[in-house]
C-alpha cells in the first residue's frame, strides 16, 4: 500500500509546518510502515536551527516517526475507522547518531513491537540512504473523536 499526501492528510490532523510524513511507501496492516520525508531547505526550522549550518532538530525527527506510528496504528486499527485521532503515549530509548540535512530523504520505519490495552509500542529508525540517524521505542494510542 502507497499512500500520497492527500490519503495521508485524510489519517493525520497535523498540517503545515507540522506535518512531517510525505508519502507512505509500504505498510503491513498491524506489523510495519515504511514512510517518507523529503527534508528541504524550505523548512520553517532552518533558518534558526543552525543558522549557516542547517540541521534538522532531533525532537522533529521523532515527531516524523511519532507521525509514521500514528498513520501504521489508524490504518491497523478497526475498530475506528476515520472518526480516532492517534495521540503520542510515550518514547524511550531515544538515540540520534547522524546529522540530517537539506536534500535528505529520510526514510522512516515503524515495526509494532507489542499492543496492549489499547497501546501500540512500536520500534522506530530513521534513516538517510543506509545509514540509521536516529532510532526509539513509541507508544501511541487512539481514541474515539467525540462528536
Amino acid at each position: 500500500m502507497v499512500l500520497d499526501i492527500a490519503e495521508i492528510l485524510k489519517r493525520l490532523p497535523h498540517r503545515y509546518p507540522f506535518l512531517l510524513v510525505d508519502r507512505v511507501l509500504g505498510f503491513e496492516m498491524g506489523q510495519s510502515l515504511h514512510a517518507l520525508k523529503n527534508v528541504t531547505i524550505n523548512e520553517p526550522f532552518f533558518p534558526g536551527h543552525f543558522p549557516g549550518t542547517p540541521v534538522m532538530p532531533g525532537v522533529l525527527i521523532i515527531e516524523s516517526l511519532a507521525q509514521a506510528a500514528g498513520i501504521l496504528a489508524f490504518l491497523s486499527e478497526d475498530k475506528y475507522k476515520d472518526d480516532a485521532l492517534v495521540y503520542f503515549a510515550g518514547i524511550e530509548k531515544a538515540r540520534f547518531r547522524k546529522p540530517v540535512t537539506p536534500g535528505d530523504q529520510l526514510h522512516l520505519h515503524v515495526t509494532v513491537e507489542r499492543r496492549r490495552s489499547g497501546i501500540w509500542q512500536m520500534g522506530a529508525e530513521a534513516r538517510v540512504e543506509d545509514n540509521v540517524v536516529a532510532s526509539a521505542t513509541l507508544m501511541a494510542t487512539l481514541k474515539a473523536v467525540d462528536k
